[in-house]
């Protein structure tokens, strides 16, 4: 995992860092590993791919700190990343698979109501998706909506958000 971790932060090559995304994904099935993995700063580096250009290597990008948002302390550091990850949420294509790992990352990090306030503002960015989105960007911003609405201090954001 540490070899991993330091050939992510070492290369340009977006093919690379799409297979040791891939793997560190895989990786992050274990709670054990999931553990390593922040400990060797693995979650900074994961989500320092989240500005990479290529969209293959965003979207995995995604499905790792995905796997690795099971675990609470991984989404203590996982959190920063919750607004730059609604904004690529907001921008990618319409149904994109960026767009859908993005959403499905949402989904986990709005379980407990901890981080609902840094999503008010894409209320309305996944509103428009539920209306706009194929039936599976609509089942995952659903996810969201739900893990949203069981916070009584988000009724006003859902309720006034502007579509």
């Amino acid at each position: 995992l540490q070899k991993l971790i330091h050939l992510l932060q070492a290369t340009d090559d977006p093919l690379i860092q799409e297979q040791a995304l891939i793997t560190l994904s895989n990786s992050a099935a274990f709670s054990v590993n999931q553990d390593v993995i922040r400990n060797l700063d693995g979650l900074s580096v994961i989500g320092g791919m989240l500005s990479n250009c290529v969209p293959k290597v965003k979207e995995k990008a995604l499905n790792a700190l995905n796997n690795l948002s099971m675990n609470i302390k991984n989404q203590e550091e996982i959190q920063v990343f919750i607004t730059q990850v609604c904004g690529t949420v907001e921008s990618a294509p319409l149904n994109s698979d960026v767009q859908l790992a993005g959403l499905r990352l949402l989904t986990n990090m709005s379980v407990t109501s901890d981080y609902h306030q840094k999503m008010i503002n894409s209320i309305p960015c996944f509103l428009h998706l539920l209306s706009e989105g194929t039936e599976r960007t609509q089942i995952q911003v659903l996810k969201v909506l739900v893990n949203l609405s069981a916070n009584p201090a988000m009724t006003r954001h859902l309720l006034r958000a502007q579509v």
